[in-house]
């Protein structure tokens, strides 16, 4: 499940959809400014989630469930029902704990933006029309179709974000699910429910101790894809 929590971030940060006006005809740039728009104005949000990784090489989708919250400037928590884990990020420090194996892994959020990894998005670091190209937009409406999907591709290579697939109901301007793509065509996929925004989550909430007797591990360096590996450490 390491795969999924280090690939999946950024498509958190487009929840904020939820309140786009109703356009007469939407246009796949249009989408892209009220997306960026609608995050600017939002403090915080709140959302359950239910996820799947689909490796290339997998035969059974690897699953995971739970709830999920962000606040500006960096902050974040991922609470995992299933499996039992956590991501949290204060603003400057990030935390990946895993009780069963009595680890966690604690990386400089700074840093890790700086790298433009798709965290940066989470602190607003990240512009899509400036840093991703629209590859394809479905604009047809019609009584069969429920939802608009569109494709990005960064304007970088990045091997964690190869391309990213957005599915918006198209009466409410929800994003629904969010497929981020790798470079190696291995697919972590999102659906978000129960969307709230702006209801003054507190700091408090972001903040993490941890446990006595938890193994401590450094990361040094994000992994260059989304492959489970543990990337470099220092204890």
């Amino acid at each position: 499940m390491r795969r999924i929590v280090l690939s999946v971030c950024f498509a958190f940060v487009l929840i904020p959809l939820a309140s786009l006006p109703a356009f007469a005809k939407v246009t796949g740039q249009a989408l892209l400014g009220e997306i960026q728009n609608r995050y600017q104005k939002t403090d915080d949000l709140e959302a359950s989630f239910v996820q799947e990784y689909i490796g290339k090489v997998m035969k059974t989708p690897q699953k995971g469930e739970g709830k999920a919250y962000l606040k500006k400037k960096g902050m974040m928590r991922w609470d995992y029902r299933v499996p039992n884990q956590k991501l949290i990020s204060n603003g400057s420090t990030l935390w990946y704990y895993q009780p069963e194996e009595n680890q966690v892994f604690v990386s400089d959020v700074e840093r890790v933006l700086k790298e433009k990894t798709p965290l940066a998005f989470l602190a607003g670091e990240g512009d899509l029309r400036r840093d991703f190209k629209l590859l394809n937009f479905n604009e047809a409406i019609s009584q069969k179709e429920e939802n608009y999907v569109v494709e990005l591709a960064p304007v970088e290579r990045n091997p964690i974000l190869a391309k990213l697939v957005l599915t918006v109901d198209k009466k409410t301007y929800y994003v629904v699910q969010a497929d981020v793509i790798d470079g190696l065509g291995n697919v972590t996929r999102t659906r978000f429910m129960d969307i709230k925004t702006n209801v003054g989550l507190p700091s408090s909430l972001f903040s993490f101790t941890i446990p006595p007797g938890t193994e401590v591990l450094k990361m040094q360096e994000m992994p260059a894809s989304p492959s489970g590996g543990k990337g470099t450490s220092a204890k």
